[in-house]
């Protein structure tokens, strides 16, 4: 204790002769306050304006600047004591001001790096949501395709049953109408318009003539020609040249075609 004590007394002292000092040149400072607001004090007219009161701040201004400029800085006090208390107190001072600056960047940067690890955890949820996404729509892409391919051939599918039903409609109609129309001369006619004698090859229907000439259309194009038998009643024969039906070959009259309807 006995030590110390200098020590402790020299600080205080120093504290002392600083704080007079201090009030000194607050004195000093009103002073010359007091003396540049009483210098000129005159009403402002009404048209001067703000570029008026401006032009006065910059003379006040400009007044004191050349006051500051003449005097010569002085120390604030020759007592090592009292600079040392000084410099300690600006460096605690300084010191406190960095250490509040070093928390607040601290504090800042771990919001920072909370908001960063938000942000990342955000964009690998909108990762995962946009793959979802992708890979369902390629499911329902692939989906669709395979129930429009489906729908297509059910479709032609059922096209092609109700052509089926429908040729076979048409056949039966065809057939039903030839053979009511379009019978044989042994089974038309009177007893007496009958032939005295059995014809010597049998005759064939008009419905087995005309199979014959699409059976050929069909398998040989390029040679559709039908050679006409005896088998062929020539009544038939007439009858579908006259309408058009078939065609005889240019150079052999026995010889026949179907008439391409379908080309």
């Amino acid at each position: 204790m006995a030590v110390c004590l200098p020590e402790a007394v020299s600080d205080s002292k120093a504290k002392e002769e600083l704080v007079a000092e201090c009030e000194s040149i607050w004195d000093e400072m009103e002073q010359c306050q007091n003396r540049l607001t009483l210098g000129q004090t005159y009403t402002l007219p009404m048209s001067a304006g703000k570029l008026s009161l401006l032009t006065m701040q910059v003379k006040a201004f400009t007044a004191e600047y050349n006051e500051w400029k003449q005097k010569s800085p002085e120390l604030i006090s020759a007592n090592p004591d009292v600079l040392l208390t000084v410099g300690k107190e600006e460096l605690q001072k300084v010191k406190n001001e960095l250490e509040m600056l070093l928390s607040a960047v601290q504090l800042k940067n771990k919001k920072l790096d909370e908001d960063l690890k938000r942000e990342q955890q955000w964009y690998e949820e909108q990762e995962e949501i946009a793959a979802i996404i992708e890979q369902i729509e390629k499911e329902e892409g692939i989906q669709t395709e395979e129930l429009f391919e489906k729908s297509i051939f059910k479709e032609l599918q059922n096209k092609a049953s109700k052509l089926k039903t429908f040729k076979e409609e048409l056949l039966i109609a065809l057939g039903k109408f030839l053979e009511d129309h379009f019978t044989l001369p042994e089974k038309s006619g009177n007893a007496e318009e009958k032939y005295s004698e059995e014809p010597t090859v049998e005759l064939i229907t008009l419905p087995e003539i005309l199979e014959i000439l699409i059976t050929a259309l069909l398998t040989a194009p390029h040679e559709p020609y039908v050679t006409v038998s005896d088998s062929f009643w020539p009544p038939y024969i007439e009858l579908l040249l006259r309408c058009g039906i078939v065609l005889r070959h240019p150079e052999d009259p026995n010889r026949i075609r179907l008439e391409a309807f379908h080309m």
